[in-house]
Formats: C-alpha cells, sequence, structure tokens
C-alpha cells in the first residue's frame, strides 16, 4: 500500500506504474472516492463536535425547558450523524478496496515488457553442461535410481502428486542442511514457519487480492501459503522496532503449497511445477532508504547465487521486466538454472524489494534516531525450494554409465559421492 498523500501528488507516476506493470488500475476512480471520503469525514467530524458541544451545554443548563428542547436538537443531530456515520463507511469501504489494488512503482532500472518472455539476462555463469552421451531426464533419472514415484503420488495426491524416495530424500535433506548452514553464516536467523497464514497476512503481503486464485483456502476463511514469506513478514506485523534491531534478517523453512492456476499444460511431468514443496526464504527488514534497499537486493540475490555455485550448476540472472513484476514489488531478479534435459534455463529463485508496501499494510514500524516512526521496507529472495532444484542437480550430474554423481559440497550431508 502506498501512502495517499504520495498518490495524490504524483497520480502520473501512479499511472505509468499501472501501465508498466500491465495492472488494470483507474486512478481517478481513487481520486474520486479519497476526496469524497475527505468531504465526508469533515463533515462527520464537524458533527461530532457539534455533539459534543451540545452535551457540554445541557450538563450546564439549569433551565428545565431549555434542557428539553436543546436535548431535543441533540437527539435530530444524533439521528442524522448515525446516518452519515453510515455513509462514511460505505465510503470508507469503497476507498480502502481501490487503495488496495494501487501497483508499487517500478524502480526505473526495470524494463519494459509484459511477460517474462521480455526479462531481460544481466549475468552468466557457467557454461550450460556438455555430456559425451545423450543425457536423460531427471525424470527418467530418478526413476531408474528409485528416488520418485509420481504413478503412486497422483494416486494419493492427484495431479502433480509425487513421493520423494531412498537417495530422493536424501538430497533433498542434504539440500535443506547446506543451505541452513550457509545461509546462517551469513547472518540469518533461522526459523519454521506457519503455512496455515490469515487472510490479513496475505492482505499485508499483497498476495491478496491479486493473487488469490493460486492459493488454497481452507473451510475457515485461512490460506495456505505458497512462501514463507507471508507468514515470516507477518512475525513483526502491529510492532514497532528499536532503530538498532535493524536490519532484521530471517532464513524461513516451510511447507509450501501452490495450485498453479494458468499453468494448465505446463510441465505437466516431472519436478519443475508442483502443488506441494519445501523451501528455504530469505527475509529482510531494513531501515526506510532506498538506497539500503537496493544494497540488500543485491545482497540477498548474490547469496542465492554463491549457493548455486556452490552446487556448481551454471546458471544465469535476469532482471524482470514490469509485466513480470507483482502489485508490490519495485524491483525482482530471477536466477535460472540449466536444465539439460530441456536445454533451457528455468527459474529456481526470485529476490524482491518492496520499499514500505508491505510494513504499511502490516503496520511493521520502527523509530529512527530522531524519533520520528517510520515504516520499515521489505525485501525477500528463495534461498533454495525442493524439490524443483533436484532437477538441476540429477541431470546436471548425470554419468555416462547412468549413475549421478552427488555434488562435493553436498557429499558430507549425503553420506556418499554418487547414486546408483
Amino acid at each position: 500500500m502506498l501512502d495517499i498523500k504520495f498518490i495524490r501528488e504524483n497520480p502520473d507516476l501512479i499511472k505509468e506504474a499501472a501501465r508498466k506493470k500491465r495492472i488494470d488500475f483507474n486512478i481517478e476512480e481513487l481520486l474520486i472516492a479519497d476526496g469524497e471520503r475527505v468531504e465526508m469525514l469533515a463533515v462527520v467530524e464537524r458533527m461530532r463536535a457539534e455533539q459534543n458541544d451540545f452535551s457540554d451545554k445541557i450538563s450546564r443548563t439549569g433551565d428545565k425547558g431549555e434542557r428539553a428542547r436543546m436535548i431535543s436538537e441533540m437527539k435530530e443531530l444524533k439521528e442524522t450523524l448515525v446516518a452519515k456515520e453510515e455513509a462514511l463507511k460505505e465510503v470508507m469501504e469503497h476507498w480502502r478496496t481501490l487503495m488496495l489494488q494501487v501497483p508499487n512503482v517500478p524502480d526505473v532500472t526495470v524494463p519494459d515488457g509484459a511477460s517474462d518472455k521480455e526479462n531481460k539476462e544481466v549475468k552468466k555463469w557457467g557454461e550450460p553442461t556438455k555430456f559425451s552421451f545423450k543425457p536423460k531426464s531427471h525424470i527418467d533419472l530418478m526413476l531408474a535410481h528409485d528416488m520418485v514415484d509420481f504413478e503412486r503420488g497422483a494416486k494419493v495426491s492427484g495431479f502433480r502428486g509425487y513421493f520423494l524416495k531412498n537417495d530422493g530424500v536424501l538430497l533433498a535433506n542434504a539440500i535443506w542442511q547446506l543451505a541452513l548452514k550457509f545461509f546462517s553464516s551469513k547472518g540469518f536467523q533461522p526459523m519454521i514457519v506457519p503455512s496455515l497464514v490469515r487472510k490479513e497476512t496475505f492482505m499485508g503481503t499483497g498476495y491478496l487480492p491479486q493473487g488469490e486464485d493460486d492459493l488454497y483456502k481452507t473451510q475457515d476463511g485461512d490460506y495456505l501459503a505458497g512462501t514463507g514469506e507471508v507468514a515470516t513478514m507477518g512475525y513483526h506485523m502491529d510492532e514497532v522496532l528499536g532503530q538498532e534491531k535493524l536490519p532484521v534478517m530471517f532464513l524461513a523453512f516451510s511447507p509450501c503449497f501452490r495450485r498453479e492456476a494458468g499453468a494448465h499444460g505446463k510441465d505437466t511431468r516431472g519436478l519443475i511445477r508442483v502443488h506441494e514443496f519445501f523451501k528455504w526464504e530469505q527475509v529482510v527488514l531494513c531501515k526506510a532508504n532506498h538506497e539500503e534497499s537496493v544494497k540488500w537486493h543485491e545482497t540477498i540475490n548474490r547469496n542465492t547465487e554463491e549457493f548455486i555455485e556452490l552446487l556448481g550448476i551454471p546458471y544465469h540472472t535476469v532482471v524482470n521486466c514490469g509485466g513480470d513484476l507483482g502489485l508490490g514489488q519495485v524491483k525482482k531478479y530471477d536466477i535460472e538454472l540449466w536444465v539439460p534435459g530441456e536445454e533451457t534455463y528455468r527459474e529456481i529463485s526470485s529476490a524482491s524489494y518492496f520499499h514500505d508496501f508491505q510494513t504499511r499494510r502490516l503496520n511493521t514500524r520502527y523509530r529512527d534516531a530522531d524519533g520520528k516512526m517510520r515504516f520499515a521496507h521489505s525485501l525477500n529472495s528463495t534461498a533454495i525450494p525442493t524439490p524443483r532444484i533436484l532437477v538441476s542437480v540429477v541431470e546436471n550430474y548425470q554419468q555416462a554409465d547412468g549413475k549421478i554423481a552427488v555434488p562435493p559440497a553436498l557429499v558430507p550431508y549425503m553420506g556418499k559421492s554418487e547414486i546408483g
């Protein structure tokens, strides 16, 4: 959510933000609603003041006739005030609904574009893996080594269901352990966070109302989160932090759930796109300063790049175009890993910063050195997701004899150097 004062003073900036993000939002409708809100609020506050003034005069009036007359007038005023307050509630509800739809302003370095096809490569590490034999897909490799069962996964869980088994479990667990050690060494506090989260927290992080189609909803009106970011951002909701506590750096682990709405026909086989998975997530709260946000954005994205380099998997990093940004994101990087079976790069991580878009909604503040209350800035980045990372690991490390080498960094956690 943006500051309404900023919106009033920069309507053209908001209009351009909506265009660049390809979001349908009418700034004129919001400004009209805001004008009605301000006007109606002034009327209600004036009438409340009059009511208080009447009450004071009545208490000081000794004349019974005058007192009766004033009580009658005050009754009429009160009835009118109740009607105005009800009207104000409707105006406020409409205004809040529109405020939740205002897109954050993307950074000037965000390229224009309508979809992820127009994201721009900004870095490339390693060369696509070459083989002296025809490489197999992760599906064939993992089935051959009894690391996964898709057939029974679909039987038990439905479409996109899977069971990780044997070395598949050991490999995923090895990645979790290495990630915990690596990102903790960067100063992040590890937490296991809830996946079942209240609607208010989803609204605060900006996943509602825009992303509701991709969420699983319970019969009680709560939701299952598709990322640990949601619960982690709610951790300090409605709190005031001391400036000395910033930056707050969390490494959140959670099961994640996504309906994959809009992904019909995409990645219907394998572990690239599943409904249930596990993920380590970096979440940062920092001072309300653009340069500070930019610095942390580069840092958390680089953390994940370093982790991928530790695994020895070729990747490239892209900056997302406007049409591939969410409602609240100012700028986003995606890291995409080389997948030999498809001969292409596939996304493994996203790193975003939001300024105070999320914290304003969640009411997460801190007191600066001058004692002024400020909304913190927020950022998040995937540390590593499983089982998707297994796709690139097994495909890039497959051997001519059908075995799979274990990346050296994972051997101490895996307990062996090859699978098969």
